[in-house]
């Protein structure tokens, strides 16, 4: 056995459209419509352009297969989502068109650039560049 890739994170939020439009806008994401039994009302996945769910965003009153108790904003033990992402300059421009706040980091040694930046729902995205 072994960990191919990261399969997909899911957020939970009061506002679905809210989410999914900040990850349509900023990243060039995908908002579609989960499989049944979600519906456009609590669900939106994320797909990246190779067709693949990234991003499951799901409401509060969304069904779950293992339940627990959720809600919205600063994800307790989970610290941060990364995203290995290309077009750096290009994500710099749209946050900064959309006034959002973000900090940067580099690390030279491995040739990484890095945006961290909050979604709508307190979730801290790492996003990482490689090269360049």
């Amino acid at each position: 056995m072994r960990v191919d890739a990261l399969d997909h994170v899911n957020i939970i939020t009061s506002d679905v459209e809210s989410s999914a439009r900040f990850y349509a806008e900023l990243f060039g994401l995908e908002p579609r419509d989960g499989p049944p039994p979600l519906t456009h009302e609590n669900a939106r996945w994320m797909y990246d352009d190779a067709g693949r769910a990234i991003l499951h965003i799901n409401s509060l009153e969304c069904p779950r297969h293992y339940d627990r108790e959720v809600r919205p904003g600063p994800t307790g033990a989970l610290h941060h989502v990364a995203l290995r992402c290309s077009g750096y300059e290009e994500l710099r421009a749209r946050l900064k068109s959309r006034g959002l706040e973000h900090r940067l980091n580099e690390v030279t040694a491995i040739g990484l650039k890095q945006i961290f930046v909050l979604d709508p729902n307190q979730v801290l995205l790492e996003l990482n560049f490689f090269g360049k």
